[in-house]
C-alpha cells in the first residue's frame, strides 16, 4: 500500500497546476491532503477527475481557512470526521491492522499568538493517537507544523524559539509523541540524511534549498517493520510543501 501525503496550500489553486498530473504519476492507493481551504462540496467538485478514489473531506468553518481531504481506492472499515475545534484538522480512517490519521497541526502564528493554543492541541492530539492505538497500531501523517531537530531546517540557530515550528514548546509536543511509542519513520529510515518539505515562497527559498521539514508519517512501533520505503518527492512542485511517501505492507 502507498500512502501519499499532501499539503497543498489551497486545494483551488493547486488543482489549476499540475495536480492531477502529480497524482496520476504517483498514483497512491490513498492521499491525504491538508491545508485545502476549501469547503466540502467545493472540495468534492474540484476533485471529480479523481473519480477511481472514495473521497472525504473535512473543512474549517471559517471559509479559506486549514481543511483535510482523504481519497483512498479501497473504502476503509470506518471512516472518523474529528472537527471539534471546527478547523477541519484531523481525519481518521481504520483499515484491517492500523488506523490511518491524516492531521494539519495548527500553525502557531508569526507572532507565537497561537503557541499556548498549540500546546494544548499537541497533548490532546497525542491523547487521541493512544487511544487510538489501544485497539490497534496508528500511521498518523500530515502536516505537524514543527521541525524536530537542527537537521530538520537549514536555518536552526536563527529561528530557534523566534519563529513557528521551531519552538521549544512546539519541538516538545513533537517529543512528546516520540516518547509516547511513535517513531518517525523518515529519521529512523535516514538517520542523517538532510531532506526538507516545506520552503518558503519568499527569497526563492525552494531553489536555494532553504526549507524545513515539517511533515512526517508517524507509525507505532509494531509497524515499523511492515514499512518498505519512506520518501520525500521533492521534484513534485504547485504548493509550498512538497509530498510525502509511505509504502508499507497491507494484510
Amino acid at each position: 500500500m502507498d500512502i501519499i501525503s499532501w499539503n497543498v496550500n489551497g486545494l483551488n489553486a493547486i488543482s489549476k497546476k499540475s495536480f492531477f498530473e502529480s497524482i496520476k504519476k504517483m498514483n497512491p492507493d490513498i492521499l491525504c491532503l491538508q491545508e485545502t481551504k476549501i469547503q466540502d462540496k467545493k472540495a468534492l467538485e474540484i476533485l471529480v477527475p479523481l473519480a477511481n478514489y472514495f473521497i472525504y473531506c473535512n473543512s474549517a468553518e471559517k471559509k479559506g481557512y486549514s481543511g483535510t481531504a482523504l481519497l483512498c481506492k479501497n473504502k476503509p472499515i470506518k471512516l472518523t470526521i474529528v472537527n471539534e475545534d471546527k478547523e477541519g484538522r484531523i481525519i481518521c480512517a481504520e483499515y484491517s491492522n492500523f488506523y490511518l490519521v491524516n492531521v494539519y497541526v495548527p500553525n502557531s502564528g508569526q507572532q507565537l499568538e497561537r503557541l499556548n493554543y498549540r500546546k494544548i492541541w499537541d497533548a490532546n492530539f497525542l491523547s487521541y493517537l493512544k487511544t487510538l492505538e489501544k485497539t490497534k497500531p496508528v500511521i498518523a501523517c500530515g502536516d505537524f507544523n514543527v521541525a524536530h531537530q537542527p537537521i530538520d531546517l537549514k536555518n536552526d540557530k536563527a529561528n530557534y524559539n523566534k519563529t513557528a515550528g521551531y519552538t521549544q514548546i512546539e519541538i516538545d509536543g513533537m517529543q512528546n509523541l516520540l516518547n509516547a511509542g511513535f517513531v518517525d519513520s523518515f529519521r529512523y529510515f535516514h538517520p542523517t540524511k538532510i531532506a526538507y518539505t516545506f520552503w518558503s515562497y519568499r527569497f526563492n527559498a525552494r531553489a536555494k534549498n532553504i526549507g524545513w521539514r515539517i511533515d512526517y508519517f508517524l507509525v507505532s512501533k509494531s509497524l515499523i517493520g511492515d514499512i518498505k520505503e519512506i520518501e520525500i518527492l521533492s521534484d513534485y512542485y504547485g504548493s509550498d510543501h512538497c509530498p510525502i511517501s509511505l509504502k508499507i505492507d497491507y494484510r
